[in-house]
């Protein structure tokens, strides 16, 4: 799966898969979420060592606001249902206007890195975090990838589901210690 998700990668051409079976899909869907959080969660270990390593300060993640201020139940809300409704339509949605166009491999790198750097936004911007962007979002970068991938192979509602799960597993843990009373740290 990784090496076909790759290969569109370097030639993203707007192919719809034809196999409509449901458990064909499913495994596909299932595939390409262990394989977008086993990056995300690789990079973001790398992430972690680099600033534990070099003593970085990323500040306060957006996270921690929402934690602060909002109750769990909006914050996984936000997470799992909105983020992903928005976010698809606005990033991924758009690549059925341009499926037939010799531009659509920039346009599909265009909207790939444009939803990689929104989430810098997670950010305080400093010019550390500015410097550090590439590999700050580059979780987002690949689970983009995955979401593009999936958007052109089985449709939007896919990519939103993709995207619904994907946020779940990373956002659910933090959600379920703060119900549970665990500290974070």
């Amino acid at each position: 799966m990784l090496k076909e998700v790759l290969q569109f990668l370097k030639h993203p051409v707007y192919e719809p898969d034809e196999n409509r079976d449901l458990g064909y899909r499913i495994t596909v869907f299932v595939r390409l979420l262990i394989l977008s959080l086993a990056i995300s969660i690789v990079i973001g270990i790398v992430i972690g060592g680099l600033e534990s390593l070099v003593n970085i300060d990323l500040g306060q993640h957006a996270m921690d606001l929402l934690l602060e201020q909002y109750s769990l139940t909006f914050i996984g809300f936000l997470a799992i249902v909105v983020a992903p409704l928005l976010e698809e339509f606005f990033f991924r949605g758009p690549l059925v206007f341009f499926k037939k166009s010799s531009f659509f491999k920039l346009i599909f790198y265009l909207f790939t890195l444009a939803f990689g750097f929104y989430h810098i936004t997670n950010f305080e911007i400093t010019t550390t975090i500015l410097v550090l962007s590439p590999l700050l979002v580059a979780p987002q970068l690949s689970v983009g990838v995955f979401l593009g991938f999936i958007r052109v192979r089985f449709g939007l509602i896919w990519a939103i589901l993709l995207h619904a799960c994907y946020n779940l597993v990373l956002v659910g843990p933090i959600l379920l210690l703060r119900v549970l009373d665990i500290p974070l740290e």
